[in-house]
C-alpha cells in the first residue's frame, strides 16, 4: 500500500517509520504529482496555520481537498485534525472537510502536554497510549461524525466517511494499532 504523508512541516519522519514498520510504502507529499496513485494519506501534527499557508504556496490545497473529497482515505493527527475541520473556534477553517468544530490548544500550552492510556473500542480492546502535545479537542460534531474516543470528557478521535481525525499522536509511540485501523479497517 502506498501511504502519503503530507511533508510540508511537522511530524513526517515518525509517520513514515510507522508506515514502513507495517510493510507499506511511505510517500512524501510535497507537490500535486505526489498525490498520484496513493491508497491513503496522513496529515501529520505540526503547526496547522503554517501547514495551511504552505498548502496554498505550493498549490496543493485544492488538489489535496479534491482527492479527499473523491474518497482518498485520510487521517489527520493533531494539526492535521485542525486542517480537516470545517470550523476552528474563533477562526476560519482550512480544508473544511470534516463536519467538526475544533478548539486549538484545547488542553493547554506545550507545558500542559500529557499522555493517557485509554481503550478505543473500535481500534483495540486493550488500552492504547495517547500522546497529547498542545492538543486540540473537538467541541462540536455533525450528525454523520462518529466519536471514537473521549479524554477528560472531550472528543479526541472521530471518523467521518473516509476521514479519521485524532487529537493525539500515535506515531510518537511504538504502537501501530491506530495506523493499522486506519489502513486496514476504515
Amino acid at each position: 500500500m502506498k501511504v502519503g504523508v503530507l511533508s510540508l512541516q511537522g511530524g513526517v519522519i515518525e509517520h513514515k517509520k510507522a508506515i514502513e514498520a507495517l510493510g507499506h510504502t511511505p510517500v512524501e507529499v510535497k507537490k500535486e504529482s505526489d498525490l498520484d496513485y496513493l491508497d491513503a494519506i496522513i496529515l501529520p501534527g505540526g503547526e496547522s496555520t503554517t501547514i495551511s499557508k504552505l498548502l496554498k504556496v505550493t498549490g496543493l490545497i485544492n488538489p489535496l481537498k479534491n482527492k479527499i473529497e473523491s474518497g482518498l482515505k485520510t487521517w489527520g493527527t493533531c494539526a492535521g485534525l485542525i486542517l480537516l475541520a470545517k470550523e476552528i473556534e474563533g477562526e476560519e477553517g482550512h480544508l473544511k472537510l470534516m463536519d467538526i468544530k475544533v478548539k486549538r490548544n484545547g488542553f493547554g500550552s506545550q507545558i500542559d502536554s500529557f499522555k493517557e492510556e485509554k481503550v478505543v473500542e473500535k481500534i483495540s480492546k486493550d488500552k492504547i497510549e495517547l500522546v497529547f502535545i498542545r492538543a486540540p479537542y473537538i467541541s462540536e460534531i455533525g450528525d454523520d461524525v462518529e466519536v471514537l474516543c473521549k479524554v477528560k470528557d472531550k472528543i479526541v478521535a472521530v471518523k467521518q466517511e473516509n476521514i479519521l481525525g485524532t487529537a493525539f499522536h500515535p506515531e510518537l509511540t511504538n504502537d501501530t494499532r491506530v495506523l493499522e485501523y486506519f489502513l486496514n479497517r476504515m
